[in-house]
Formats: C-alpha cells, sequence, structure tokens
C-alpha cells in the first residue's frame, strides 16, 4: 500500500469517529426533547439541545419519521448497554433493576410516538418491534434472574411479562398531562420485591 493511501485511510478514520460521534450527541438530544415534549416537538429544540444547526439534523435525518426511528434504536442500544453496566455498578440487583426500568420508561415516551410516525409502513413498525422485543427482553430477564437469585424479589417472574406490565401503566400519559406513569410503575417494580420474614425466635407482638 502506498504512503498516500495509508495517510488517506488514516485522515478518513477519524472523520468517520467524528461524523459517529456528532450522529450520537444529535440522537441523545432528540431523545431527551421527545422525553419531554413528544415526537412532535420542534426540530429547532433538538438543534439547541445538540448545540447544532437545523440544517445538521436533516442532513442525517431528512425526515422527522427517519429522526424517530433513530432515536428508537438508539435507546434500544442505551438500554442493552445499560443491564451489564448496572448490575456492575449498583450495589444491589434490585437497584439495578430499579434504575434499568427508569430508563425503559423514558424509552416508552418515545416509543408510543412511533406508530403514528410510521403509519404508512406497517412493516417497518413491526420490524422495529421484533428488533425492540429480541433486543431488550433478554436484558430484563437477567436483572430480573439476578435480583431473584439474591433473595431481592420474587423468583418466577419474567422480562417480557414485566415490559408489558411496565408498558401498559405508561399507556395512560399519552393524553393526560397529569398522569404520573412512573410514579405508578415505581408502584409495580416494588411490588416485585420479597416479603421479609419474620425473624426466627422473635417474640410476639403484644397486642
Amino acid at each position: 500500500m502506498s504512503d498516500s493511501r495509508q495517510g488517506t485511510e488514516k485522515a478518513a478514520a477519524p472523520q468517520r469517529k467524528d461524523v459517529r460521534r456528532n450522529k450520537q450527541i444529535l440522537l441523545d438530544a432528540a431523545a431527551a426533547v421527545f422525553v419531554t415534549a413528544g415526537v412532535e416537538a420542534p426540530v429547532r429544540d433538538i438543534a439547541a439541545r445538540a448545540g447544532v444547526g437545523i440544517g445538521t439534523i436533516y442532513r442525517h435525518f431528512p425526515t422527522r419519521a427517519d429522526l424517530i426511528v433513530a432515536v428508537f434504536r438508539h435507546q434500544v442500544e442505551t438500554c442493552v448497554e445499560a443491564g451489564p453496566a448496572l448490575l456492575a455498578s449498583c450495589p444491589t440487583a434490585y437497584e439495578a433493576l430499579e434504575r434499568w426500568i427508569d430508563l425503559f420508561v423514558d424509552f416508552l415516551v418515545t416509543k408510543h410516538g412511533l406508530a403514528a410516525a410510521l403509519q404508512h409502513d406497517n412493516a417497518g413498525f413491526e420490524t422495529l418491534h421484533a428488533y425492540f422485543i429480541d433486543h431488550l427482553v433478554p436484558v430484563c430477564t437477567q436483572l430480573l434472574d439476578a435480583a431473584a437469585a439474591a433473595g431481592e424479589i420474587r423468583s418466577g417472574i419474567g422480562g417480557l411479562q414485566l415490559m408489558r406490565g411496565v408498558g401498559n401503566l405508561c399507556v395512560g400519559a399519552e393524553n393526560d398531562p397529569s398522569y404520573d406513569a412512573r410514579a405508578l410503575v415505581a408502584l409495580l417494580v416494588a411490588g416485585l420485591r420479597q416479603p421479609q420474614r419474620p425473624r426466627a425466635g422473635a417474640d410476639d407482638a403484644e397486642v
């Protein structure tokens, strides 16, 4: 390989990294705006949060549907990576599960706008839904199994079962700003806790 070609490839590599990093910043900004303002939020709000011009967003994502789908995949990947990381860093497996579910709720807020964005592309929506199930159910199951093995929650709870329960609780937030889905989800996750057993030999409480 000639020196000139090697030089060109070395120069191209940092450029590709810069493009990926810039795209990541855009997706993080869009996800944050979608969580607070919905998927119909003005593109200028996303651009302002990312610190770029509106044209930069349209260069990467020509349509709103393109942006929403990209954010959907980005958030799936973020949740997948977060599972093992939280298990490694949190004091307990139950806390890791709580924090992961919190991320999952943020993701669901964005997911609810996906059907409208892809209303003319049912096949595309089904493909993304399958991607969502295939990638997130194993992570949720891993967190549940770890918490159950530690004796922190009841055993026998499936990842898909819990995710559906969380999803159903989040649906009400779509049309009612006063609906506190996160508080209800917290109650659901708290209900997974293993009941505390009385200490052996403890004196009966006086009536």
